[in-house]
């Protein structure tokens, strides 16, 4: 398992050098298992793609899993900053197994039709509202792991985008104080069945999107003060290597702090939510003739400053 991560991460590098993204020192949260080590650990990615920190060997006290982390707000992120600066011994990463940055939230929150060129694709009108649906937390998979091509549907499509976690709890939180509930960002493949998203169970979007490992998530939880500007990203998704959308988080209709107040008038978002902001142009399902992903397929999700995740269709 680790040897074929491995391979699939330095695969994803290398197709992956016509859009070069640089190295980053800036604070990038992982969970992460190692053998040496018992149990889920929280880490530091070490750059874009390097290796990792181990932040319980900095501080044992520290909590081990993301949720926790982030529910001790500052205090937690300030050990952290510090462990950062230490230039501690790094775990190469051809050892460690990364799980999803956060695992088992509270809910998962997605944004439907929230690129402006993506409702061009679709011939549809630009939403007044931000269209919500969910994901069940149990659709949560690490950035290197398989989704598996559930035998129900026979039109699973792929869906590169940018994922808000919230680091604070709130409710009826305004636009203008949305950040501050915000910890950071990561790259979110949004796996959905079309046939039961369009046609089956009344068209509701929730089975069609909720099959198990329909939400890989990753590499890292990159914190909001290390991403320049998260609604000016390059967004890319690759299928075998071929380019199949590219777009730039500038095209979103609804930016993150509209999001959160608007999914906050409704439900109150605790520390490790994550919200699925939207997905560009460039799905299979909007082809002509229509392409699903099938057996064998290796799908690469891309966000600028964020990294690559790459999931192997089985």
């Amino acid at each position: 398992m680790l040897v074929s991560g491995r391979r699939r991460w330095l695969t994803a590098l290398l197709q992956a050098q016509r859009w070069p993204f640089q190295p980053s020192r800036d604070m990038r949260l992982v969970q992460f298992r190692a053998p040496h080590l018992t149990g889920p650990h929280l880490g530091l990615e070490s750059g874009n793609g390097g290796g990792v920190i181990n932040l319980s060997a900095f501080d044992p006290t520290l909590p081990k899993t993301m949720i926790e982390f982030l529910g001790q707000g500052e205090a937690a992120l300030s050990v952290a900053k510090r462990a950062l600066a230490a230039q501690l011994p790094l775990l190469p990463r051809s050892e460690v197994t990364f799980l999803a940055p956060v695992t088992r939230p509270d809910k998962v929150v997605c944004v439907g039709m929230n690129y402006v060129d993506h409702c061009k694709e679709q011939n549809v009108p630009v939403p007044k509202e931000p269209i919500i649906f969910s994901k069940f937390a149990s659709s949560i998979v690490g950035p290197y792991d398989e989704v598996v091509l559930p035998p129900e549907s026979q039109e699973v499509d792929w869906e590169v985008e940018l994922a808000v976690v919230v680091g604070k709890k709130g409710k009826h939180i305004k636009a203008t104080d949305a950040m501050a509930h915000v910890a950071g960002f990561t790259v979110a493949h949004d796996v959905s069945a079309r046939d039961w998203q369009m046609r089956r169970n009344g068209k509701q979007w929730l089975l069609g999107k909720t099959f198990d490992t329909f939400c890989p998530l990753g590499p890292a939880l990159v914190t909001k003060d290390s991403v320049a500007d998260p609604h000016n990203l390059k967004i890319c998704c690759r299928v075998n290597g071929e380019v199949v959308q590219s777009s730039n988080t500038n095209q979103m209709v609804f930016k993150t702090e509209e999001l959160i107040a608007w999914v906050s008038q409704f439900v109150t978002l605790f520390p490790g939510d994550v919200i699925l902001t939207g997905t560009p142009p460039g799905v299979g399902v909007f082809r002509k003739p229509p392409v699903f992903l099938k057996k064998g397929d290796e799908v690469q999700c891309e966000i600028e400053e964020l990294g690559v995740i790459v999931n192997k269709v089985v």
